[in-house]
């Protein structure tokens, strides 16, 4: 089921639960009565046919009624259907409804009976044979149509719509193919009775065996028609039967009167039936919401819209919408409504009305008005490329401008109307006219005309839009064809022309291929296996009934183009067909008159008629002809059969696909040959007659290539445009058009000028370049072909075409005498393109304020500004007025002047200059030039003066320029303000004074245009000097003026001018002190654009020097001839120029003499670096000399030279040799980097060195003084450094150190001496690092003094220490002594007194270098020091007079028992200390025991006779005196000897003493 398009989703009709309800029911009775073969119910409309007449009706054309007698067919009613004319009513009010669209149940039945002929007739069915449908194609579907119309429903697309309409068209055809009248006539034999009794009697006829037999077959066809149907519906292609709507009678505009009527009517075609909305101002109209107001009438295809008693509110725009499943297409009618003057009302004016007429031409009031129609921001000539957007718009000025009354705008091409499509669309905003193209193609070129109408005014504006072609996908492929369209289409084929492309892509067009398309598909198809050179081409093996779309292709032998636009969709159908499809059914009744009679044999086809070729190429044959008279009631099939020239064997062409239309075309035919052609009917009866043979017909284009255009004339027309216009082509025929192309003079390079053939024997081909000569030529294209190019035409350079000049202006009275005047003016702002030529005054006398008429003052035209007028009346009053004049013509006259009275002038100072203009204006500066006054006084003028203000500033602010008299005509004004609004004024002098101030020049604003350009000198390279300038805002017709000191040079020997475009050059011929001066160069017809330069002196040196460089030119040097020696001893000679052309050369010369590359030498030269290198492998003793690089490259030359003798040349030769032994010896382990040192940051050397092309196997060895060094680790060389830390290095270390690598590849060697000189500079560095690495100095006390220290990493003897007090070298005494311990070194200060405080400081030499290091040793720091000095002096004096025991105790004493034990010990102190004994911590006393005796107050003596076990015990000395004491304890260990043997008991371990002291 169809999808129903989003305009018919919003009506309730059409609501999905309503179609299928209905769909349901019609689809149920439809299958019920199917199956019982007797009844077809359409729609809701009650048609039955229960008789055998009923059904021959349904199965023929479902209105004919076959009827004997109705009293007959009355007594079978139980056998057969009811026949009535009930029935028979039903079924003609269905046929009248039929063909006035109407299918409802609701219409009304009319008294029709019909009367019966005196002889029953039929006609046969229309059958093939067996044969015939086995020819036919399997997918081949006749389409089935319908002319119905349905006006209240809508938009068919349901699936019982479609039942119906295949029903009632199968129907249509068969009677339209039998061609039997039938006709419908009230029956005269049926009695009064019977006609009153109609609805309730029924007649039955007893039927014979013929009449049963054939019911039957009737039954059987209408079975076989409906199967047909229904297989055919479901494989039917909507889209062939569709198209969108289409206006036969569009609607149109009205004015009339108030409470007038009037009537809008249009005609609509489409299918399915297009339903008609009326709008007014876009909005719906709704009937119901104003009744009786509006009367909305569709019948017959006529669609009314009434508006009943207009008032002024009626005025508006009236839109009828057609749509269906296709689209939407709308018409416009304007209705306005005139009321009669006087009557008008304001509030009804606006009462809400939004828009009102498009075509208006009453104003509100009621009466005629004259609109101005302007147009600005105008599209121009346009320049696109297909498949690119483009948009062409301008603005619409309506004066006056009425609100709410908007204008009709019409968009043209090439004068037809523009419709919106999917390729272009229009747009209206109120006030600006738009035309978009969305995809442009080469149709889309053309002269677009916009068209704005207002009532009975309009304008216009048109403009070129071409189109180019879109770049190749294969290059060199010709462009793609245009305008693909349909010439003929009927069943078997559809003729398709197209127009050649205007580019072929550089090689000729050998054909084109046609593709074709189903409509609703994507799937192209290519129709020729071989390219066709004839531009129309028949494609055949197309479905009928079915929709194609088609596109061409151009090759040659480059390849295959771009595709053509496609072409509109086209139906494969008869032209009787598609017209009968899209046009409404008759509207008179029809007749239906119903015969019956014995079927008979069937009538075998007469002869076609008219048989001709209407047309022939080289690559088919088209013929037509006419259907037989004598056909009999069923179609027909066609045979064609072709024969050679003079033979009678006659071919059949078409045995496998019979033709159905009366033309078609031949393929397959030999070039050349001739044939001649005749055509078979057939039908079921048989085959009839041949026709008449064509005349003979030679396989050939009968349509010749056109010859080519004659007398191509170019003219001028714009600065970017030309027009051309030729003679045509004669005896051409079927002319398509003219290809224009165009061609810059000398380039060879032709472009096509248009891309759309035009037909015209004129055009004006756009986008030239200003300035440029161009030829063009043009050849004729029609359907055979392209035709030879035209001659080419003139050259013509693209400028502007002249036209006369505009008016002068300011007309000012010079000088006056008593019978003549001196007028001057300016000349006019425009010249017309060319130089005025000169000027004519006309003057006229003015007596009390009425001017009489004008004569002539001059007959021969006058070149200057100002003129002598005599012959004139003293004290008469004048007026005077001035035309210029060029080659184009005279232009229009001045203004009339002032009033001037012609009386003697007696003044002594001059007159006012005259003729002021300004140029070069910039945004601080311009030039102001003037003419001298023509009344020099009584002595000649000596000078001018120059007078300036601001253009807003009052009179008394005039200044002048200049102190001094200028003796020129013009000056250069310096120190504008930007943008500030200047006028000038220039006074002449003479010996009598200062004269009358001109007439005024400006105002001019002081600012720099964009896009100024300056005049700019070049030196080309013969040297010849010139000043180029460039202007990009000219007009049409502007020209350069060169001048030297502002006085035009166009006679100066020593000076060329060339101007070509928008450029121009001067040429100094021979520079030289004569030249010097002002150049400036002023363009006309512009707003003083100018540009000027100055050769003074110093430029003249400047550019003379430059010249002479251009003409004998050097080669520019970058670098110079240069040596090196390469890694190998290979040595390398080079020099590199700034830049080389591809055809520099280079000659290499040593001694004098060429050289050339060879085992020797090797040359290589680089052209695009500059680069010229000589190679040698290695220098002998031979190769001492010159060496010299020639270049020349074009007319330029360079060489550079390097001598290579004596010293140079062996110091060069011996580095050479080194580096090839370098090479050699890095072919193995080596060196990358020498033995070298370094002294790390903790104070030690580190030798080191870089090892290359090392491997696993590789060995090092260290070596001091030829002995070998022992190194704990080996060598790790991946990274490729090999080192050897000296720790704590000094003079010892000195030595010369050698490492040696090797492998099976070689070894290598590297040595470094560190003695003498180089052990000093380690040392110093050494001693640098140790200083550096000193810390801050210290202050520390000490028992003799005050110590002030530092540490550093290590020290070494070559290290010199220096002390300094207060800034005074320390003398050392025993007091102040220095020092080194360890790594400390110190300051020790003795017994310190205040003369010992101060700064001081300790300086670190290290052989080069003193690093310093300072303490302030004063203040807090220094009483701090000395406290802690006194308490440690008194901690020593404490420590060394304390009382202790010196010595002589042991720490255990074993004895035996009954042995004497003796001990002595030394004690000291001062004062001599008291000494006192302990025991177990206890006090022991003196006894006879155990003496104790203390003597000399330095021994102690302890003694016991015999001791004994209870002697065991710790015992103690106790020494002490006024310093501190100590104790040192000891133990007394008594043993028998008994139990020592027998415990086993180990003698405990001696020590020394321990002493315990206390303070």
């Amino acid at each position: 089921m169809m999808s129903l398009p989003f305009y018919q989703k919003l009506h309730q009709h059409y609501d999905r639960s309503y179609r299928n309800k209905d769909l349901r029911t019609t689809m149920s009775q439809y299958q019920q009565e199917k199956r019982s073969s007797a009844i077809y119910t359409h729609g809701s409309t009650a048609y039955s046919a229960r008789s055998s007449a009923a059904h021959r009706q349904e199965s023929e054309a479902f209105s004919q009624a076959s009827t004997t007698s109705y009293q007959q067919q009355a007594s079978r009613a139980s056998e057969l259907a009811l026949s009535s004319s009930v029935s028979q009513k039903a079924a003609s009010a269905y046929n009248y409804g039929y063909s006035r669209g109407r299918t409802d149940s609701s219409l009304m039945l009319e008294d029709y009976s019909s009367k019966l002929s005196p002889q029953i007739k039929r006609a046969r069915k229309g059958l093939l044979s067996g044969e015939e449908k086995e020819n036919l194609p399997s997918d081949y579907m006749v389409p089935i149509f319908s002319g119905r119309q349905v006006h209240v429903s809508g938009i068919t697309d349901t699936e019982e719509e479609r039942i119906k309409e295949a029903a009632a068209y199968i129907a249509k055809r068969k009677l339209l193919a039998s061609e039997e009248g039938i006709t419908a006539a009230k029956q005269s034999t049926v009695s009064k009775q019977s006609t009153s009794t109609l609805h309730q009697e029924e007649a039955f006829e007893k039927k014979s065996r013929k009449v049963a037999i054939r019911e039957k077959a009737e039954h059987l066809e209408l079975r076989k028609t409906l199967e047909e149907t229904e297989a055919y519906h479901r494989k039917l292609n909507e889209d062939n039967l569709l198209h969108a709507p289409e206006f036969v009678i569009k609607p149109r505009s009205h004015t009339v009167w108030e409470k007038e009527n009037v009537k809008l009517h249009c005609s609509v075609a489409g299918w399915p039936e297009p339903r008609v909305t009326w709008y007014k101002n876009q909005v719906p109209i709704n009937v119901h919401a104003n009744p009786g107001k509006y009367i909305i009438e569709s019948r017959y295809g006529m669609h009314t819209l009434e508006i009943n008693a207009c008032d002024f509110e009626d005025t508006a725009q009236y839109r009828a919408s057609a749509m269906n499943v296709k689209g939407e297409l709308s018409a416009y009618a304007s209705v306005v409504v005139k009321r009669y003057k006087g009557e008008f009302d304001e509030t009804r004016f606006h009462a809400g009305v939004s828009t009102l007429p498009l075509s208006f031409a009453v104003t509100p009031y009621g009466y005629a008005s004259k609109f101005e129609i302007h147009f600005d921001d105008k599209f121009d000539v346009s320049f696109g490329r297909e498949g690119e957007t483009m948009s062409l718009g301008c603005r619409v000025v309506i004066t006056p401008d009425i609100k709410h009354f908007q204008p009709e705008v019409q968009w043209y091409r090439n004068g037809a109307p523009v419709s919106p499509s999917k390729w272009v669309q229009t747009h209206w905003s109120g006030d600006r006219a738009t035309l978009t193209f969305s995809h442009l193609n080469k149709e889309d070129e053309g002269l677009y005309t916009i068209r704005v109408r207002m009532g009975d005014y309009y304008e216009q504006y048109s403009a070129y839009v071409f189109v180019r072609d879109a770049d190749a996908e294969i290059e060199g492929a010709p462009a793609s064809p245009l305008d693909v369209v349909c010439l003929d289409a009927n069943k078997d084929y559809i003729i398709i022309s197209w127009k050649q492309p205007a580019v072929d892509g550089g090689s000729p067009i050998l054909g084109y291929f046609i593709d074709k398309c189903e409509v609703g598909t994507n799937n192209w198809s290519q129709c020729n296996d071989t390219p066709v050179k004839f531009a129309r081409f028949p494609v055949t093996g197309l479905i009928e009934g079915r929709s194609y779309i088609f596109r061409v292709r151009a090759v040659n032998k480059n390849g295959i183009g771009l595709p053509s636009r496609v072409s509109e969709p086209v139906a494969a159908l008869d032209p009787a067909e598609k017209a009968r499809l899209r046009s409404p059914l008759s509207t008179l009744d029809w007749t239906i008159i119903v015969t019956e009679e014995e079927p008979t044999e069937g009538i075998v086809p007469g002869p076609p008629t008219d048989l001709s070729v209407i047309e022939a190429t080289q690559s088919y044959v088209v013929l037509s002809w006419k259907p037989p008279k004598q056909r009999g009631h069923e179609g027909i099939l066609y045979f064609i059969e072709k024969c050679d020239a003079g033979a009678e064997n006659w071919q059949r062409v078409n045995t496998e696909l019979p033709v159905k239309s009366p033309r078609f075309a031949l393929f397959d035919l030999a070039e050349g040959k001739s044939y001649q052609f005749r055509v078979r009917c057939s039908n079921s009866a048989g085959v009839g007659e041949p026709s008449e043979a064509t005349e003979v017909t030679v396989v050939g284009d009968k349509l010749d290539i056109p010859k080519a255009p004659s007398n191509i004339i170019p003219s001028r027309n714009t600065d970017t445009s030309v027009v051309v216009t030729w003679e045509e082509s004669k005896d051409a025929k079927e002319l398509v058009g003219y290809y224009i192309e165009s061609s810059v003079v000398g380039s060879g390079k032709w472009e096509p000028c248009n891309n759309n053939p035009v037909k015209a024997h004129g055009f004006t081909c756009h986008g030239l370049t200003t300035g440029q000569s161009y030829i063009f030529r043009v050849r004729a294209v029609n359907a055979a072909g392209l035709s030879e190019y035209s001659q080419d035409s003139e050259a013509i350079e693209v400028k502007a075409a002249i036209a006369a000049p505009s008016p002068p202006c300011d007309i000012t009275c010079l000088e006056s005498f008593r019978d003549s005047m001196v007028l001057g003016w300016k000349q006019p702002d425009k010249t017309g393109g060319a130089e005025i030529t000169g000027y004519y005054v006309n003057y006229r006398e003015v007596i009390d304020g009425v001017p009489g008429r004008w004569r002539e003052a001059n007959i021969k035209a006058i070149s200057d500004e100002a003129y002598k007028i005599s012959n004139l009346k003293e004290n008469m009053v004048y007026q005077f007025q001035v035309a210029a004049m060029n080659i184009a013509g005279l232009g229009e006259p001045s203004a009339v002047s002032a009033s001037f009275k012609c009386e003697e002038w007696t003044i002594a100072v001059p007159g006012p200059p005259h003729s002021l203009k300004y140029s070069e204006v910039r945004n601080t500066s311009l030039v102001l030039q003037w003419k001298p006054p023509i009344h020099s006084g009584r002595t000649p003028v000596t000078g001018y003066f120059v007078d300036m203000k601001e253009a807003n500033a009052k009179e008394d602010h005039w200044r002048g320029l200049n102190e001094a008299a200028l003796k020129n005509t013009y000056l250069k004004v310096q120190g504008l303000k930007e943008g500030v609004s200047y006028v000038f004024r220039v006074r002449a002098i003479n010996q009598a004074g200062v004269g009358k101030p001109s007439d005024l020049a400006g105002p001019v604003v002081a600012e720099t245009r964009p896009g100024t350009k300056e005049v700019v000198v070049s030196v080309d390279d013969d040297g010849i000097i010139s000043l180029n300038f460039e202007c990009d805002q000219m007009a049409p017709n502007s020209e350069f003026t060169w001048s030297k000191d502002y006085v035009p040079t166009e006679d100066s020997p020593r000076l060329e001018v060339e101007s070509k475009g928008n450029k121009t050059k001067m040429t100094f011929k021979d520079l030289g002190v004569e030249d010097l001066g002002i150049y400036s160069c002023d363009v006309t017809e512009t707003d003083g654009i100018a540009a000027s330069y100055l050769i003074d002196e110093e430029e003249l040196k400047r550019l003379l020097a430059l010249s002479q460089e251009h003409k004998f030119p050097t080669v520019p040097i970058k670098s110079e001839l240069a040596v090196e020696i390469l890694e190998k001893g290979q040595v390398r000679f080079w020099m590199q120029a700034e830049k080389l052309s591809g055809n520099a050369k280079v000659n290499f010369i040593f001694n004098d003499k060429e050289i050339f590359e060879g085992p020797k030498y090797k040359m290589h030269i680089d052209r695009n670096t500059g680069m010229i290198e000589m190679f040698m492998e290695k220098l002998q003793d031979e190769d001492e000399g010159t060496y010299t690089f020639q270049v020349q490259d074009g007319r330029a030359t360079g060489h550079s030279t390097l001598v290579l003798i004596g010293d140079v040349y062996k110091k060069l030769q011996k580095e050479a040799e080194f580096q090839r032994q370098e090479w050699i010896r890095k072919q193995g382990p080596h060196f990358a980097e020498y033995l070298s040192w370094e002294v790390t940051g903790e104070c030690n050397v580190l030798l080191k060195c870089k090892v290359a092309n090392i491997k696993k196997e590789t060995h090092i060895v260290w070596y001091k003084d030829e002995r070998e060094i022992s190194v704990d680790e080996k060598h790790d060389f991946k990274d490729g450094i090999c080192t050897l830390l000296i720790t704590e290095f000094s003079k010892k270390d000195a030595g010369i150190y050698e490492v040696i690598l090797k492998d099976d590849r070689g070894k290598d060697k590297s040595r470094l001496k560190l003695v003498d000189e180089a052990f000093k500079e380690l040392m110093t560095e050494v001693c640098k690092t140790i200083a550096l690495s000193a810390t801050d100095l210290k202050i520390q006390s000490t028992a003799e003094g005050i110590r002030l220290y530092s540490f550093v990493t290590y020290y070494v003897d070559d290290l010199k220490v220096n002390w300094s007090h207060n800034g005074a070298a320390i003398k050392y005494t025993d007091r102040v002594k220095s020092g080194v311990t360890g790594e400390q070194i110190w300051l020790q200060i003795n017994e310190p007194t205040p003369n010992d405080k101060g700064k001081y400081v300790m300086e670190l030499f290290d052989g080069k270098t003193g690093h310093q290091k300072m303490v302030d040793l004063s203040g807090q720091a220094y009483e701090e020091a000395f406290a802690e000095f006194q308490r440690l002096k008194q901690a020593a004096i404490a420590e060394k007079n304390r009382a202790r025991v010196v010595g002589g105790l042991p720490d255990v004493v074993t004895i035996q028992e009954g042995k004497a034990l003796n001990l002595t010990c030394i004690v000291w102190g001062d004062p001599t200390p008291e000494v006192s004994w302990l025991k177990n911590e206890k006090l022991l006393a003196s006894d006879e025991h155990c003496n104790l005796r203390f003597e000399a107050g330095k021994t102690a003596y302890f003694t016991i006779s015999g001791v004994r076990t209870s002697d065991s015990g710790r015992y103690g000395l106790v020494v002490k005196n006024k310093y501190g004491s100590e104790t040192s304890d000891f133990t007394v260990s008594v043993f028998i000897p008994e139990e020592e043997a027998r415990q086993g008991v180990e003698e405990p371990p001696k020590g020394h003493k321990g002493n315990k002291k206390s303070p």
